[in-house]
């Protein structure tokens, strides 16, 4: 049985796999790439895999076992990090804290 640098059980981990699709002629990887640490960092026991997918034609979409869970096209802009944690969150374990990702607007 093969053990993670988590202390997790090859067998307890979860199976989720995200990907982020981005332009290549927009020159996205770089952002594609930053969100995908942030979601790695994040979710480290919790993704099976997380893939970049070169795209074209303005595109960058994220998708979460397969489902597109943040269009740029269809929202007419790009996710912030805490957005796209809140999505995944949601979706694999609702209850969990994001910590300082959970709080609305702090006002100052």
């Amino acid at each position: 049985m093969q053990i993670n640098y988590n202390g997790l059980k090859g067998s307890e981990m979860h199976h989720n796999r995200v990907e982020i699709e981005y332009c290549t002629q927009c020159h996205w990887l770089l952002r594609a790439a930053w969100m995908a640490q942030e979601m790695l960092t994040t979710f480290e026991s919790d993704i099976q895999s997380l893939s970049l997918v070169p795209g074209t034609g303005g595109t960058f979409d994220v998708r979460l076992n397969g489902e597109v869970i943040f269009s740029r096209k269809l929202e007419g802009r790009f996710p912030e990090s805490k957005e796209l944690k809140q999505l995944i969150r949601d979706r694999i374990d609702p209850e969990r804290p994001l910590g300082h990702s959970d709080r609305s607007d702090m006002k100052i």
